[in-house]
């Protein structure tokens, strides 16, 4: 069985922005979390947390109140539950001179302002929530 069966699919930049951003709201996540740009396709399998994302082009964004320059790939995928996405692919963030996948990002609960990033080499990083909201 494919990963994206019986998944409700948004096509066209505006309603597929629109789900994506209801599920990040819906899970407890920071709204800016995907500064997405040419978005063609977002998708959600409610029964497993399987989420896509299709744009026509890779995506980087400097997140300014922590300086940070993330890589969001034409393809996107992760499984989205309460305040976590995790097995994340398509996401890399700036490292000195490497770019480390994304694979795990976490709000804490109860909340506490933080979200954190783990990457597959088992590092991660702690920055405020709000550097993360919509708009940054």
């Amino acid at each position: 069985m494919a990963e994206n069966e019986g998944g409700l699919v948004k096509n066209g930049h505006e309603d597929a922005m629109k789900l994506a951003l209801s599920l990040l709201e819906e899970f407890g996540l920071p709204l800016g979390l995907l500064p997405l740009a040419g978005v063609i396709e977002v998708g959600f399998v409610r029964s497993t947390g399987y989420m896509w994302i299709v744009q026509t082009k890779k995506v980087e964004h400097n997140f300014k109140m922590i300086d940070k320059l993330v890589s969001y790939d034409t393809e996107i995928h992760g499984y989205v539950e309460k305040n976590r996405i995790k097995k994340l692919k398509g996401v890399k963030t700036r490292e000195l001179l490497l770019w480390p996948p994304v694979n795990d990002i976490t709000v804490d609960e109860p909340p506490t302002g933080k979200i954190h990033f783990k990457s597959l080499a088992g590092v991660t990083k702690t920055f405020p929530v709000e550097a993360f909201a919509a708009g940054q």
